[in-house]
């Protein structure tokens, strides 16, 4: 099945309520975890590359693992740059391949950021690639991505309707109260998203695809793993799933998740490397850290954005 982009997807996922997982991989594994856990639940998924992993795995060899996964995969498969943080870096992967570049300017201010994202849709559009933005920021850490949680701000709904229509943008990542990294939320602080802004940005723009970045929640039976088998990690405190599938039931239809499959991944690699130390086959320890990013991902998709079962063929 060739590589496809977000329209129908989005279209679909908004009709009937459910959100299509952006599932950061960071290397060959992560990546041949999550394009497994898609055929098995029959769910499209976007396979999300943050600038560090495009250059940890290679340009080159990015492009062409997700080649080798089109081959056999039967459900619909996006490749999408997570976090483009300048115009030239997208108009790169737009020239790999790529069939979604997100363009994040919302660090600067709202004129430049308009710039910066009407730059990339007209040189993604001609080529039949479509172009997320972000308004608001994001709090906490991811690649290089960094925003002091205290000085972190919302969407505001005033402006959406102006930066859609003035960009021409496929979708629009929101600031609601979701944060990049492990280390979400200081002690005693309570997890909320903001359903109010969610709501009004919805009535603002009826019908168009919303994305929510930052949507790990580290599960406690993968974060249990990974502390059991030498890990130094306190307990992450992220979204309540419920609230994601909330959600998903309005305009949300792309959820971030990276940190969750990174926990998964080590914790079950530490556990494999400690109860077998006599061993040397990569395989004893690789294969129980991908089988462990299948499963989390089957979850996110069956039990959270509700995807299962939703492959457009």
């Amino acid at each position: 099945m060739p590589l496809v982009t977000t329209k129908e997807m989005f279209k679909d996922a908004y009709e009937k309520g459910y959100a299509i997982g952006a599932f950061n991989v960071d290397n060959v594994d992560t990546f041949k975890a999550v394009v497994r856990a898609a055929q098995e639940t029959n769910s499209p998924v976007i396979v999300a590359v943050s600038s560090g992993a495009l250059k940890f795995i290679g340009k080159e060899y990015v492009r062409a693992m997700v080649d080798c996964a089109l081959k056999t995969a039967d459900v619909p498969i996006v490749l999408h740059l997570d976090h483009g943080k300048s115009v030239e870096l997208c108009k790169e992967c737009v020239d790999l391949g790529f069939s979604s570049v997100m363009i994040d300017a919302s660090a600067y201010d709202f004129e430049t950021n308009i710039a910066m994202t009407k730059e990339v849709v007209e040189y993604a559009h001609a080529r039949g690639v479509v172009v997320e933005s972000e308004l608001g920021a994001i709090a906490g850490i991811e690649d290089d991505v960094n925003v002091d949680d205290k000085y972190g701000h919302f969407t505001h709904p005033d402006d959406v309707v102006e930066f859609v229509s003035r960009t021409g943008i496929d979708s629009l990542a929101i600031a609601i109260g979701t944060a990049h990294g492990a280390y979400k939320f200081k002690p005693g602080q309570k997890p909320q998203l903001r359903f109010d802004i969610l709501e009004e940005i919805e009535q603002k723009l009826p019908g168009f695809p919303l994305v929510l970045h930052g949507a790990s929640s580290v599960p406690q039976a993968s974060l249990k793993v990974l502390n059991s088998y030498g890990g130094a990690m306190p307990e992450a405190i992220g979204i309540p799933e419920a609230m994601l599938s909330e959600a998903a039931r309005h305009a949300v239809c792309k959820i971030n998740v990276g940190t969750d499959l990174r926990v998964a991944y080590v914790g079950a690699m530490r556990k494999a490397l400690c109860e077998s130390p006599e061993k040397f086959d990569l395989k004893v320890f690789i294969t129980p850290a991908m089988d462990a990013v299948c499963e989390l991902v089957k979850d996110k998709i069956t039990n959270v954005f509700g995807s299962a079962g939703h492959a457009l063929k």
